[in-house]
């Protein structure tokens, strides 16, 4: 499309979409503020953000990235000391909260090509001169994956595309197996610990992790230095520990990795993988795949690499050697509070973590200096004599890349506490320039556009949540034209607000802005100041718009009259959540069917090429009718309960809060709580760590969240009694939830 065609068109759709912005655009009353309240919050959020500066931001991302600053190094803890040193120059009560957790660094990395020819991987990212700290070596990790096993072996080679579940349906239907063998992944379709995981259920020895040009490199756009995107020899590092399972420590499962705790024995730690692990750049991937045969890969796992991507096993064969040093390490929290005028135990959390893989400009500086920027801007504000009816705690977190080590150590250790005294968690992580992204609980979305409409967006002028709108409907999302409240994401894992969500039930907000800032710096050395002063946020006014973001929902709960919960949003996903699941089982009964009179008049067998090895699917079982009334009922309870709730909150802010201080609190207490009736003591099925019955991360997704998890995991497993239990358990959760929203209806009225 020509460009000023296509500039015409985006201005259109954004006038198109303002004309329909909801009348929380222009609200005067802030959710859970009286009338006269809201209007000297808006005047506390003005004064608020007169105190930001990018310049602020700039300074300390610089002056943070400036050496490796991963868990364990030097200067990871002297950046701790420094974020001390500023919380409490800005009036906050700050310390610095130890916990010892294991975390493997690497001893030997070998890669190497024995046949049919031989090439010894460099496994090395080298300096460029464009990049200032990319040529430090000092206590700089070399590229790895933590929490895989020690090993040395010499096996075939098999590509297996992105190596999660479905892909090895597409190896058993050519008749090829991994068993014994090392399996080479490309990055994508699923978090990286998902791969190797798979691989070993499927016999596995090894597993190599590589990122595709097509995904992660000059496919996208030019690679860096010249563009954002990962150079040829660039290297994505991470955790493949077993998180699905249980974030944190390995070692002490449930409990917070104090000097004292109890340990269990590193072998019966059931996170740890089983096999060796190790991620290479696409300089080092390309001559391993092109010494591939065997069949040539479907169209759909094919990169871009200029070679035939072919599956294999053999003639290619590889020696990998991994091993490490297994130590325990300390780990620095940094926790500054600002304790409550009125009701100093209940507590506003915001976090985001300070630890990187290597230098860690973008993930996590980039959110934590926003971050450090609102603690700084509510210094201010409570040097003018303002102080919050709640009390604020900030969080720097240590140890998140490793495993969200540094939260669930923190939240194990004081989840009593936590659980009486929370009322929110807000979380951001990375942050670059372009739209604004909102996961979290759904009692939480209509508050959330609140704020999001308050905060104008530095490149186009309007808020922010109106240009997200205006995105959505240029990529298809009709639904967004109506003007209400955008829905926000629900949570699976991948950053700190894991703990807090769905291990306590606290309700929790993850945020921050991307989408224009380009990729390719993802957990490797190029993660710098240079890259993102570039290309992540040049002029560092999205970290601002983060701290204006995070900043007013931070200030809107610490001081709100009420609790600004909003249950119909809830109620509604969860109905939708269900619905999907009653669609799916009903697609899943059709496939069944339709494959069965496949497999019975041999249609696989006549549509196979028959000069290329060809095994039919497994005859897939069939899908029983179950019993959902149980979930349908608990369903429709709570969206009765959570429109008698929203309406009598609604009806009480008007009138400017009839009850008295007594039922105030009262009222506020249960609110706090109610997010925690989600929640099931027994946890998962074979993942008890995790209770929410809501969200969840998937087994074989990692990062992607699972909706009513208990109920839709036995399904997709085909495990039919287990999700007969599941739907109960999970409507009993949902009853419980529906009553504690009840039992506040009666607080209003």
């Amino acid at each position: 499309m020509n460009r000023g065609i296509f500039q015409a068109a985006v201005f259109s759709v954004l006038i198109f979409i303002i004309a329909l912005a909801p009348q929380d655009s222009t609200d005067t009353v802030i959710l859970g503020f009286t009338p006269e309240h809201s209007k000297k919050q808006f005047e506390l959020e003005q004064k608020f953000d007169s105190y930001l500066s990018p310049d602020h931001l700039r300074d300390r991302m610089k002056r943070m990235s400036s050496e490796p600053n991963q868990l364990g190094s030097p200067h990871d803890k002297k950046n701790a000391e420094y974020l001390i040193s500023l919380f409490k120059k800005w009036g906050f009560d700050a310390h610095i909260e130890q916990f010892k957790v294991l975390f493997p660094t690497p001893k030997e990395r070998v890669l190497e090509l024995v046949e049919p020819t031989h090439f010894k991987a460099s496994l090395h990212e080298p300096a460029l001169k464009e990049d200032a700290t990319s040529s430090i070596q000092k206590n700089t990790l070399p590229p790895y994956n933590a929490y895989a096993a020690d090993g040395d072996i010499t096996a075939d080679l098999v590509y297996v595309n992105q190596g999660v579940p479905d892909d090895y349906k597409e190896l058993e239907e050519r008749g090829i197996s991994v068993k014994g063998k090392i399996v080479i992944a490309r990055y994508g379709g699923s978090w990286r610990g998902i791969k190797p995981k798979v691989a070993y259920e499927h016999g596995a020895i090894g597993c190599i992790l590589y990122s595709d040009p097509l995904d992660d490199g000059y496919h996208q756009g030019d690679s860096y230095p010249e563009g954002s995107w990962r150079p040829d020899e660039g290297v994505q590092r991470g955790s493949v520990m077993d998180m699905p399972i249980h974030p944190g420590d390995p070692l002490t499962p449930g409990v917070g990795a104090t000097e004292n705790a109890h340990r269990i024995p590193r072998d019966s730690a059931k996170v740890i993988l089983k096999i060796p692990v190790l991620p290479i750049s696409y300089a080092d991937a390309q001559p391993l795949l092109a010494a591939l045969k065997g069949p040539v890969a479907p169209p759909s796992w094919r990169g871009a690499l200029p070679i035939t991507y072919h599956i294999g096993p053999g003639p290619a064969k590889v020696h990998l050697k991994v091993t490490f040093n297994w130590d325990m390490v300390p780990l620095y929290d940094v926790i500054a509070k600002m304790r409550g005028s009125e009701e100093p135990d209940q507590w506003v959390i915001r976090g985001n973590h300070m630890d990187g893989w290597v230098f860690g400009a973008a993930d996590p500086l980039s959110g934590n200096t926003a971050m450090m920027e609102e603690a700084y801007a509510i210094g201010q504000l409570a040097k003018t004599g303002w102080r919050p009816k709640r009390t604020i705690v900030y969080c720097s977190w240590d140890g998140e890349e490793p495993a969200l080590l540094g939260s669930t150590e923190w939240v194990e250790e004081h989840a009593d506490e936590l659980q009486k005294k929370a009322v929110l968690y807000i979380n951001s992580d990375g942050n670059s320039r372009g739209f604004l992204y909102v996961g979290g609980s759904h009692s939480l979305q209509h508050f959330i556009n609140q704020v999001g409409h308050s905060v104008i967006d530095p490149e186009r002028h309007v808020d922010v949540i109106e240009r997200l709108r205006a995105r959505r409907l240029v990529n298809g999302d009709k639904e967004v034209a109506n003007g209400k409240d955008l829905t926000i994401y629900p949570l699976g894992s991948g950053s700190d607000y894991s703990p807090f969500l769905q291990h306590l039930g606290i309700a929790s907000l993850n945020m921050g802005y991307g989408g224009e800032g380009g990729g390719g710096s993802y957990h490797s050395r190029y993660d710098s100041f240079d890259h993102y002063r570039r290309f992540g946020d040049p002029s560092f006014e999205y970290g601002v718009a983060l701290s204006k973001t995070a900043g007013r929902a931070v200030l809107r709960f610490a001081d709100a009259d009420l609790l600004p919960f909003h249950y119909s949003d809830m109620a509604d996903q969860v109905g939708e959540y269900l619905n999907q699941i009653k669609k799916m089982i009903g697609n899943m009964r059709d496939e069944a069917k339709f494959q069965h009179k496949l497999l019975r008049d041999s249609i696989y067998i006549l549509a196979a090429d028959p000069t290329k090895t060809y095994n039919p699917p497994k005859t897939l079982s069939d899908v029983p009718y179950l019993n959902f009334a149980p979930l349908e009922n608990a369903v429709a309870h709570l969206k009765n309960s959570a429109a008698s709730f929203d309406s009598a909150f609604s009806v009480q802010m008007k009138k400017g809060v009839t009850l008295s201080s007594a039922q105030i609190n009262a009222l506020n207490d249960a609110l706090q709580t109610a997010e925690q009736e989600l929640t099931d003591k027994g946890g998962l099925p074979r993942r008890p760590w995790f209770r929410h019955q809501i969200y969840a991360p998937g087994f074989y997704t990692g990062y992607g969240v699972k909706t009513l998890p208990g109920v839709r995991e036995a399904i997709e497993q085909r495990n039919w009694n287990e999700a007969s239990k599941e739907v109960g358990i999970t409507a009993e959760a949902i009853n419980r939830y529906s009553q504690h929203i009840n039992e506040a209806v009666s607080m209003l009225r």
